[in-house]
């Protein structure tokens, strides 16, 4: 399998739907490692030119319509809310764009389904914006484990808790904008559980909600036929140094705070000592290996890439689905007989 290295010779043309600010981040990334960045398009025109400004891009369009029907862009990153995520990635492949869709990929795995089933009929990529996954420590953490460098695989930590704005009014707090830890935050320590450990066969989940009526923390037990767990939580009015471990019968990898960017982690034996300390920075953030990935995926002709493919991004929705489930968490999204 090729790992791509970050960057792009630009050919392939890229637009941003939405001017938020993870838009902003993505955008820098893309401009700093080569890739093209032809259009932005945002329900303002203002909005659209402001950010056209600030970032470089070439073309400001007032309408998701106008970007995703313009000529000049082969690919749509949707970085709208997660409750839009599902519309914007239809619009943006029945027009015949490939997407990256940040996450969580949508609401539910209904929705997701949607998307990854009229990606393949048109030919198109439809990849899940996890970052992470695409990130030099992880492809390291994936080799060592595949070598049987700490043995046995029996136990995934992860967890991650940030203290973020308390008003209600706020869409992390709204559950009509699909407020909430869990696919906010949660969807990061699930998907690197889903990542080291495949699917679970069974989860069990807990929660505390909020006075809107989201979920303030959650934590997961994911169980596996080995015997193995994933143990997982996400907080949004509460922080912590949000490490991740993978424990093996051999020893364990301990990835450093925050886990989830690209830092360095130690490989220990079971005595404690250090088997390996691996240490890559990266160029800029990091988002731009996703969107290498994607160009890579188009370059091949492929529609699904090994890193994340499309059925695990379906999965993981499932995942969260199930949680809702058990803590009592629906979405407008979710339709008659919601959880």
């Amino acid at each position: 399998m090729t790992i791509s290295n970050g960057t792009s010779d630009g050919t392939i043309r890229w637009g941003i739907l939405g001017t938020g600010f993870i838009a902003g981040l993505q955008t820098k990334d893309l401009n700093e490692n080569g890739f093209t960045v032809q259009a932005v398009g945002s329900r303002s025109l203002d909005s659209s030119k402001a950010f056209a400004e600030q970032y470089g891009v070439a073309t400001a369009h007032g309408s998701y319509e106008d970007l995703v029907a313009d000529p000049l862009v082969d690919v749509v990153y949707v970085a709208t809310p997660h409750p839009f995520h599902h519309e914007n990635a239809l619009l943006a492949l029945h027009a015949g764009k490939h997407v990256l869709v940040e996450k969580s990929f949508t609401m539910n795995a209904r929705e997701a389904q949607d998307i990854i089933d009229l990606a393949e009929s048109k030919g198109l990529v439809a990849l899940e914006a996890m970052w992470t996954r695409f990130l030099p420590h992880m492809i390291r953490i994936r080799e060592l484990i595949a070598a049987g460098t700490i043995g046995e695989v029996r136990k995934v930590v992860a967890s991650h808790n940030q203290s973020l704005p308390q008003d209600p009014a706020h869409r992390l707090n709204d559950p009509a904008l699909g407020g909430g830890a869990l696919l906010d935050l949660g969807i990061y320590p699930i998907s690197f559980a889903f990542d080291i450990l495949g699917t679970p066969s069974a989860i069990r989940a807990s929660a505390a909600m909020s006075a809107t009526g989201v979920d303030r923390q959650t934590a997961a037990i994911f169980e596996y036929p080995s015997g193995a767990q994933a143990l997982v939580d996400c907080e949004l009015d509460a922080a912590s140094a949000n490490r991740a471990m993978v424990i093996g019968t051999d020893g364990w990898i301990d990835i450093e705070h925050t886990w989830y960017n690209p830092v360095p982690f130690i490989v220990h034996a079971v005595d404690g000592s250090v088997m390996e300390r691996y240490e890559q920075p990266v160029n800029s953030r990091g988002m731009q290996f996703q969107a290498a990935e994607l160009e890579r995926l188009v370059k091949e002709g492929s529609t699904a890439g090994t890193i994340l493919p499309p059925a695990e991004t379906v999965a993981i929705m499932a995942a969260m689905d199930e949680i809702r489930k058990q803590i009592g968490l629906s979405y407008s999204a979710d339709g008659v007989g919601a959880a």
